[in-house]
C-alpha cells in the first residue's frame, strides 16, 4: 500500500517518463558501471547478498540475492531485481504479487560483499504473506545488556526471563 502522503512512482527512465516493471530495459546490451563493479566482492556464483529495508522505519523485510545484472536493472529501474539461485532466472519483486518494492536508496558494505537496499514497500514483503520474512521465528540468543550486566553467561529467552 502507497503513503497517501508521498506516493511512490517508479523511477524514470532515460527519457525522464515513467516506467513500469513490464516495460523493456532500455538498452539490452547495457552492463553495470565497471567502477560499481570493481567495488563488488562476489560469492563462488558471482552473487553477493542485499539486505532489503523499509526506508520508514529501517524494518529489515527481506534478503536476496544479486548479480551484476540484477544490481544494474536495480538501479535503473527503481525496482528490486534479484536473480533466483534456484530458478536461475531473475525476478522483479511484486511483479507477480503486486508487493512492490520501490527503490529509494542502495549502499554497499565496507567489504563489498553485502548491499543494503533501501525501498518503499508495497504490502508484505514475504512471500508467505507476512510483513517481512523475519516473523515467523525468534531463537533463543544471549542478550545483555552492558549498562547493567557484562557477564555473557546471563541467558535471556525470547519471553524475556533471564536465567544464569
Amino acid at each position: 500500500m502507497t503513503d497517501p502522503i508521498d506516493p511512490i512512482e517508479p523511477a524514470p527512465g532515460p527519457s525522464g517518463a515513467r516506467r513500469t516493471c513490464s516495460d523493456p530495459l532500455p538498452d539490452p546490451t547495457a552492463t553495470l558501471d565497471p567502477e560499481i563493479a570493481s567495488w563488488l566482492k562476489r560469492d563462488p556464483e558471482g552473487l553477493v547478498a542485499a539486505v532489503i529495508q523499509e526506508e520508514s522505519t529501517s524494518e529489515v523485510l527481506m534478503v536476496g540475492w544479486m548479480d551484476d545484472e540484477a544490481l544494474r536493472r536495480t538501479l535503473t529501474t527503481g525496482r528490486s531485481t534479484f536473480y533466483s539461485r534456484s530458478r536461475g532466472e531473475y525476478w522483479v519483486k511484486g511483479e507477480t504479487s503486486g508487493h512492490r518494492q520501490w527503490v529509494r536508496e542502495v549502499r554497499l558494505d565496507c567489504d563489498g560483499d553485502t548491499l543494503l537496499v533501501k525501498v518503499r514497500q508495497d504490502g508484505p514483503a514475504c512471500h508467505t504473506g507476512t510483513r517481512t520474512c523475519f516473523d515467523a521465528k525468534v531463537l533463543p540468543a544471549v542478550v545483555t545488556d552492558p549498562a547493567v550486566d557484562t557477564d555473557p553467561a546471563v541467558v535471556t529467552d525470547p519471553a524475556g526471563e533471564g536465567t544464569r
